[in-house]
């Protein structure tokens, strides 16, 4: 359940390249989160008979929660999949979990480790790789591209929407706090949607275009959610979460397949740095000390 899951995620950044051929980033989320909200409503009340009635502050927690996952986040993200390569979105986007540890930190007061600094360090290693494509010199020539801003505003905006879900899982369960995130992160993207699509345009919009959509609202964002959170439920969180990294793997693979993207060996190399960064950062027992036999003798592990 868990690798088709994340497997699915991966498939996002393909579904993305084919919905803003036809629509701007804003719209695409919009109509991508407003067909989840539709099947995520009676999905939480089959799931969660027992609801707890949210208070003015939880509103204002999902609010927030809408703002960052799902409006500011997924308007950077189709930004990036209609400008960007998807071997890059999806690796540099791969880091989000180092950032998640740092903010939990200053937040959410938990415990920065070894593992966590060091992670973070491999990982940063390995973004700078991916977005100078292996010439490390043109970061210091040239800066960063506009669209790696974009990128950069997709990996903050999901990190503070990590942190903050962590403090509303405390009330509410994954399936009622991603429902009411959904909801009001469309509220969020109508706007904008409105602005930048006319009618016109929704009706003029290819068949390839609505099946991207539809693929994102039922399978990325519903189907691979209710897999995930059974798969959390049958083996925990914290062995849930290194499948996270089949993501990026996932999303390289199939641009490589289908979008003809050429995969190069600074991609290869930054995601090797990428991935190893977060399993470091996120594993605890990496550089424990450990004691052995009967002595005082101890061991790095």
């Amino acid at each position: 359940m868990l690798i088709i899951a994340t497997s699915t995620w991966g498939s996002a950044f393909i579904a993305g390249k084919f919905a803003v051929q036809s629509f701007e980033p804003a719209t695409v989320a919009f109509f991508r989160f407003f067909g989840a909200a539709i099947l995520l409503f009676p999905l939480m009340w089959l799931m969660e008979k027992d609801r707890k009635k949210p208070t003015l502050k939880d509103y204002g927690l999902f609010a927030i929660l809408g703002l960052t996952g799902i409006a500011i986040y997924n308007i950077c993200f189709f930004i990036a999949t209609k400008q960007a390569p998807v071997i890059k979105s999806s690796l540099f986007i791969a880091s989000n979990p180092v950032l998640i540890v740092l903010l939990s930190g200053l937040f959410l007061k938990e415990k920065i480790t070894k593992n966590h600094i060091i992670g973070m360090f491999i990982a940063l290693i390995g973004v700078v790789f991916i977005i100078t494509d292996g010439h490390l010199l043109s970061l210091f020539q040239y800066g960063f591209e506009p669209i790696d801003f974009v990128l950069l505003g997709a990996v903050v905006s999901w990190a503070l929407y990590s942190v903050v879900g962590k403090v509303v899982l405390k009330k509410f369960s994954s399936v009622e706090s991603t429902t009411y995130a959904v909801a009001f992160g469309t509220m969020f993207l109508l706007p904008f949607a409105s602005v930048e699509t006319t009618w016109q345009e929704v009706q003029q919009a290819s068949f390839t275009t609505w099946i991207a959509i539809a693929h994102m609202s039922i399978f990325v964002t519903v189907v691979s959610f209710v897999l995930y959170y059974n798969g959390i439920k049958e083996i925990g969180a914290a062995k849930a979460s290194i499948f996270i990294n089949v993501m990026p793997v996932s999303a390289v693979l199939m641009a490589t397949i289908f979008l003809g993207e050429t995969f190069t060996w600074a991609h290869g190399f930054g995601a090797a740095f990428v991935l190893s960064g977060v399993y470091v950062g996120t594993n605890a027992k990496l550089f424990k000390k450990k004691q052995f036999g009967k002595g005082s003798r101890k061991e790095i592990a």
